[in-house]
């Protein structure tokens, strides 16, 4: 019932609006249009039209006089007029900037040189190396092995600081090699780890010695008594296993709690580490020493 009567509504109202428009003589003077299909970016088409009767000019010229609120002022615009936009000052001094071309002066050798120091107009180069609490007694013992390849050989000077409480390194006027002062901190630092002078010296005599640290736990998470049968295995009955890797991989090997040094040339740290590895993952030691035998007769075979 209400949509008979919806609908009844809505067609006497379309009814009434038709004979308004037929008495009225259709003042709007809007027709339909059909409309045209535009490229895309060119704007839509308008759907209707309108007539520019005189009748409908003049009935918007009287509501115009009437309204006092809305007032339009008539602008003239000329077509031929150019209009000149002044571009800020970022960009001219972009633009400029751009047509200039970057050049760069030549870097000489001994320019070089002079700016790293080795020269007589000389800036001092320091290295400081930090001091574990339980390397102190061991750096007392040997200050004087430490100290003496350090000045008499590399022409270094060095001190022990007591309050940072660290071993301090600088260049002199009479070091000669730029990479001196490098390999005097690497030789520190591996003694702070754990190895011997004797075996620690050797970094400053050969160039393809290096030092790798790992711990147990980036090979396999291990707590408790598993870690320390762990450490057991790596190191053997009286440091049994630990020597036999060192002598078949000719290289040195440091266990300091959880965490492993292996000094040595790159390929000799590689099998001394797999080996170690293996010892980690849980293999049998005799497996291990078969493995190290292997090794060590082919690196006998290469000599």
């Amino acid at each position: 019932r209400f949509t008979h009567s919806r609908r009844r509504s809505v067609q006497s109202c379309l009814s009434q609006s038709e004979e308004t428009m037929q008495d009225t003589g259709d003042v709007s003077g809007f027709q339909p249009v059909r409309g045209k299909r535009v490229a895309r970016g060119a704007g839509a088409a308008a759907p209707y039209k309108a007539k520019q009767d005189d009748s409908t000019m003049e009935g918007c010229e009287e509501m115009m006089e009437g309204n006092d609120e809305i007032a339009f002022e008539t602008v003239a615009v000329e077509k031929d007029e150019e209009i000149e936009i002044e571009a800020s000052k970022d960009q001219k001094e972009g633009e400029e900037e751009g047509e200039e071309e970057v050049s760069f002066p030549a870097v000489m050798i001994e320019d070089h040189l002079k700016a790293r120091g080795f020269t007589k107009d000389y800036k001092l180069r320091m290295r400081r190396i930090a001091v574990p609490s339980h390397r102190y007694t061991p750096l007392k013992k040997h200050w004087l092995e430490i100290l003496q390849p350090l000045v008499e050989h590399m022409k270094l000077q060095v001190r022990m600081n007591t309050k940072r409480r660290s071993v301090e390194i600088r260049t002199s006027p009479e070091t000669k090699d730029i990479s001196a002062l490098q390999k005097a901190a690497d030789f520190v630092r591996a003694f702070m780890l754990g190895f011997e002078v004797q075996d620690a010296i050797a970094l400053l005599r050969l160039d393809d010695l290096f030092v790798e640290s790992f711990e147990v736990k980036d090979v396999k998470r291990l707590q408790g008594d598993h870690l320390s049968r762990c450490i057991g295995r790596i190191s053997g009955k009286d440091g049994k296993t630990k020597y036999a890797i060192e002598n078949s991989t000719r290289t040195r090997i440091v266990v300091a709690d959880s965490r492993i040094h292996i000094l040595g040339s790159f390929q000799n740290i590689r099998f001394a580490r797999n080996a170690v590895c293996s010892l980690i993952l849980g293999s049998p030691p005799g497996k291990v020493y078969n493995h190290l035998r292997a090794i060590s007769k082919r690196m006998s075979e290469r000599m």
